[in-house]
């Protein structure tokens, strides 16, 4: 199928909504060729009434089937990603089974989701009940694909609302391949998955009888989506970039640091949400920890991981010129390797000041950006002035450095000595730049459902 196409499996619907009007659709159409976008939010409107009708326990058990299936076809999965972004097949997998055991937990909580009660008079009664919100839109990204749609389209289904899934551009083929294992658990129209490109995800989020827009991507498309549905009401929910720093105590082992630092800079060669985009260490331990780093690096340059495609290269390599020429030094990587393919080298960068562009923005590349500061609390104020909000990671032994970070830090998650980690079930909230709304977690099942309060009273007896 070419981009632009629905997956098997989408219904036809000869009704469109009424309060969508033909210019609407006229620039739905304009973007996306072929594809009505408009037909398929009607048809999940329609099978969207039945299924929160579904019982919550029926709904639970199309999830786990969809469980059954990503584990079953998790090699393919894998194999696939690895054709469409570069990313082993092996760290690939990894990604699928988490998807799959996020479906089997919305499975469990999906069901005891639920409002509470308040006695007012004693005759009176007040309820509060969850109602799913309708029709939600899930644009996904291509950096770990399976697993963060298995957790907006899971949350989604399982509290009754019908879902249209639009994965990167950059994995139509994974995206096609998911929607697939988890429609054919669905009735029809409940879950349809639309191939296409950025332009068909921003006429998705523009459409009038789209009730959730969920989003997990780049900063800029983001806020294209939150004016989107400003117009429209929608309701939505963005997880946008994020350029989270690394703040190292005076304290602390500097190898056992440099460890850190580099699984949390280097790992899927930084092409994660909560990857260390910038680092703070105390001058105390910053020979040693930077000396550390660089054999960390290289290290993880024995076998680099690939890029998703030479655009994101050359936006890294850009950054990294720009720091150099700025005054950063680079003692491992910062060069473009020789041969086909698009990898680029786990980078050290020393040096660096407040204003370089690798300090300012996210990156999304295997550097680790180096400023060497006087003391932890010059630390801590470097990293919270920034507009992104999305994590940090705080490595000391000191209980009250630890209390400042947590309680300061303008971020959704802070974590302590361990730059990668989380229980399960945990939920995480970004904030300023980086989005609004939880992303997964029990509380993503608050966000796809609205609350409707009903005050109960007995009527008079008739006269």
């Amino acid at each position: 199928m070419s981009a632009g196409d629905v997956c098997p499996r989408t219904p036809g619907y000869s009704e469109p909504m009424t309060e969508i009007d033909n210019a609407t659709r006229i620039e739905a159409d304009s973007v996306t060729g072929n594809l009505d976008l408009m037909t398929i939010v009607g048809a999940a409107h329609t099978a969207q009434s039945n299924w929160a009708r579904t019982p919550a326990a029926s709904r639970a058990e199309a999830l786990r089937a969809g469980a059954t299936a990503l584990r079953e076809h998790a090699d393919e999965l894998a194999a696939t990603l690895e054709a469409e972004t570069g990313r082993p097949a092996d760290s690939g997998r990894e990604g699928v089974l988490a998807g799959a055991g996020t479906l089997d937990q919305y499975a469990e909580l999906g069901p005891v989701h639920r409002g509470h009660t308040l006695q007012g008079s004693w005759d009176a009664t007040d309820f509060m009940i969850a109602q799913p919100r309708g029709v939600v839109v899930a644009l996904t990204p291509w950096n770990d694909p399976v697993a963060i749609a298995a957790g907006l389209v899971g949350a989604a289904l399982a509290t009754g609302n019908a879902v249209v899934h639009k994965p990167s551009e950059r994995c139509p083929q994974t995206g096609a391949l998911f929607g697939r294992l988890l429609e054919q658990h669905c009735p029809d129209g409940v879950l349809q998955t639309v191939r296409g490109d950025g332009r068909v995800g921003a006429a998705l989020a523009g459409l009038p009888g789209v009730d959730v827009v969920a989003h997990v991507g780049g900063t800029a498309t983001g806020r294209t989506i939150a004016a989107a549905g400003a117009r429209t009401g929608a309701k939505v929910l963005l997880e946008n970039g994020g350029n989270d720093p690394l703040i190292i105590d005076a304290d602390v082992d500097p190898v056992w640091a440099a460890e850190q630092a580099a699984l949390g800079a280097f790992a899927n060669a930084g092409q994660i949400c909560v990857s260390v985009e910038r680092i703070y260490v105390h001058r105390e331990v910053a020979d040693a920890f930077v000396s550390a780093l660089c054999e960390q690096s290289q290290r993880w340059n024995l076998d680099p991981q690939p890029l998703v495609d030479e655009r994101l290269r050359t936006q890294v390599h850009a950054q990294v010129r720009d720091a150099i020429s700025a005054g950063a030094k680079a003692p491992v990587g910062g060069r473009i390797p020789e041969g086909p393919g698009t990898t680029y080298p786990a980078t050290v960068l020393t040096d660096c000041r407040p204003g370089m562009r690798v300090i300012r923005e996210e990156t999304f590349g295997p550097i680790a950006p180096v400023q060497v500061v006087s003391d932890f609390a010059t630390g801590l104020d470097a990293a919270c002035r920034d507009d992104y909000g999305l994590a940090a990671t705080v490595l000391t032994g000191s209980m009250d450095h630890m209390q400042q970070a947590w309680r300061t830090l303008p971020v959704g998650t802070v974590k302590i000595n361990s730059v990668f980690g989380g229980a399960p079930g945990g939920a995480a909230q970004p904030r300023g730049t980086s989005g609004t709304g939880f992303g997964y977690g029990p509380e993503l099942l608050d966000e796809m459902t609205t609350t409707k309060v009903v005050h109960m009273e007995p009527a008079p007896p008739r006269r």
